[in-house]
């Protein structure tokens, strides 16, 4: 028999247990008595907590999870979420500097910041769904595991269930696979996040209002015939819940406010969306789908609705700096439509934009530029690493492509060798670099698609060039423990400023809303 479990209820679990543990596992390399300075910052850091909660009459500290009193007001009743999938600091400042002259990103402005530690319950380096857990429910659990406690028995109430429970109305939005690792920690509990169908069945009697961005990965046929209970397609399964299922933007528009709703766009073998800069321009992006779901959550009791940038991580994966700067742009459009509500709302509207982790390690900034950068060259690119990849898998089924071929497809598609740039020159190491890489590729097995971008060699070295005469390094392709930034505006949006660990900013998140159950 599982129990449900809350968030304070989890205080006393993780006082009293020494295996689970509401503050991500962090090494402690120094365990020697604290100096002046730093007893000097806690007792600063106190004051400022304590002067900024104005007429508050209560500030505890619990580990990062800081109880605020409430200031004779009641919670934001409109609540956004914004979670950027592996946008650190550096994403964020890519995606700012990729924009025309004069623009600029709207929620690096919000004017209360803050800062998250991600490590998952067993692992310093956490996945999408130890973190995506953490946002959604306030605990720490193991790696792999969607909103269940890390023993997998016991199920975690999550944010989205608590504003259902209190009323109101609620969204889950992504880029990427609605039955994905982040979205899914909004909605559903399941030990293993790469049980999709399973996950994906969890919609249909999850009460949430609106399903909106990619489609359920789990739903397609090669993902259907691995799932150990096939209960039917999901998309007839919703509409037998009394859902609308609709799969372009004219029916999404057409969709009445109230109506429970999945909508979907064009996606790939993964359900997820086109990277930004692959997109055509008729189809629906990030925001339209974070628009509709405004307008059909819309009401009097209020709402709550998680949004997610999901393609950052997967161009981060790759280490495609030009695809990861344009889906923060995309991200932003999303949050923008939110900052639009809030104008209508300010004293009823809180939004936080977050991300789950940091991924690839994104310097800006390499040993080969030194001081020198010219992130303007990535501009030079204008399809992704993934797109490349999926016409070197093209060629490679053709044959008869000439490495001179494939070069003009380089000047062409990332701006490599023409002339226009001295910067985009290829040197003769380059060149052989890019050869040796074709020849291998060509002479390679059948290639395999890959979730995060390419499944060849030749692609990501033309991508590899490009980012460092740009300026840009990276680290790892997969995720880092680097902590992450937080950004809120409206109505509570005091409460996120500080550094904390993610289960504390849902902790917070719940009693900012006013939600029952929620730390008081």
């Amino acid at each position: 028999m599982t129990q449900r479990l809350l968030p304070d209820a989890y205080l006393f679990w993780s006082a009293a247990s020494t295996t689970h543990s509401s503050i991500p596992f962090m090494p402690k390399p120094f365990s020697g008595p604290p100096s002046f300075l730093f007893v000097l910052k806690r007792m600063l850091t106190l004051v400022l907590l304590i002067t900024s909660t104005g007429c508050s009459s209560e500030v505890s500290l619990n580990g990062g999870g800081q109880r605020f009193a409430s200031q004779a007001d009641s919670g934001a009743r409109y609540v956004f979420l914004f979670i950027g999938d592996g946008m650190g600091l550096a994403q964020v400042e890519l995606g700012r500097a990729l924009l025309a002259p004069g623009d600029s990103l709207s929620f690096p402005s919000f004017p209360v910041t803050g800062m998250i530690s991600t490590s998952a319950a067993d692992r310093y380096i956490t996945d999408s769904a130890a973190a995506g857990t953490a946002l959604a429910t306030g605990y720490a659990t193991s790696v792999g595991t969607v909103s269940m406690a890390a023993n997998h028995r016991d199920t975690l109430k999550t944010i989205v269930e608590m504003a259902e429970g209190d009323g109101r109305r609620t969204g889950v939005v992504s880029s990427v696979g609605i039955d994905n690792a982040t979205p899914a920690c909004f909605y559903a509990h399941e030990p293993l996040r790469g049980s999709l169908y399973a996950i994906a069945l969890q919609m249909a009697s999850s009460g949430v209002d609106y399903f909106g961005g990619g489609r359920p990965e789990g739903n397609f046929p090669h993902k259907r015939s691995r799932a150990v209970v096939d209960r039917g397609d999901i998309d007839s399964l919703m509409q037998l819940s009394g859902y609308s299922v609709v799969k372009n933007s004219a029916s999404l528009r057409a969709v009445m406010p109230g109506t429970p709703c999945i909508a979907s766009g064009p996606s790939d073998m993964f359900g997820a969306l086109p990277f930004d800069m692959d997109r055509p321009a008729r189809d629906a992006d990030l925001a339209l789908f974070a628009r509709e779901g405004i307008r059909l959550l819309d009401n009097s009791k209020g709402f709550f609705m998680m949004v997610e940038g999901g393609k950052i991580d997967w161009a981060c994966h790759a280490n495609d700096a030009a695809a990861a700067g344009r889906d923060v742009a995309a991200f932003d459009r999303a949050i923008r439509e939110a900052v639009a509500f809030y104008h209508r709302h300010p004293e009823e509207t809180l939004i936080v934009v977050t991300a789950d982790h940091e991924c690839g390690g994104l310097s800006l900034g390499n040993r080969d530029g030194a001081y020198d950068s010219r992130l303007e060259l990535l501009h030079y690119q204008t399809i992704s690493m993934e797109k490349l990849s999926g016409k070197v898998a093209a060629w490679k089924k053709a044959g008869g492509v000439s490495f001179l071929a494939a070069l003009d497809s380089v000047r062409v598609f990332a701006g490599l060798g023409a002339g226009a740039d001295s910067e985009l020159l290829l040197s003769r190491d380059e060149e052989r670099e890019l050869r040796d890489a074709f020849r291998a590729t060509m002479s390679a097995g059948a290639a395999r698609g890959g979730q995060y971008g390419a499944a060849d060699s030749f692609s990501p070295a033309v991508v590899g060039i490009l980012n460092r005469r740009a300026g840009v390094g990276w680290t790892s392709n997969v995720h880092t423990a680097v902590p992450v930034p937080v950004f809120a505006l409206g109505h509570n949006a005091h409460m996120f400023a500080g550094f904390y660990p993610n289960t504390a900013l849902a902790r917070r998140l719940m009693q900012a809303s006013g939600l029952p159950g929620s730390l008081r």
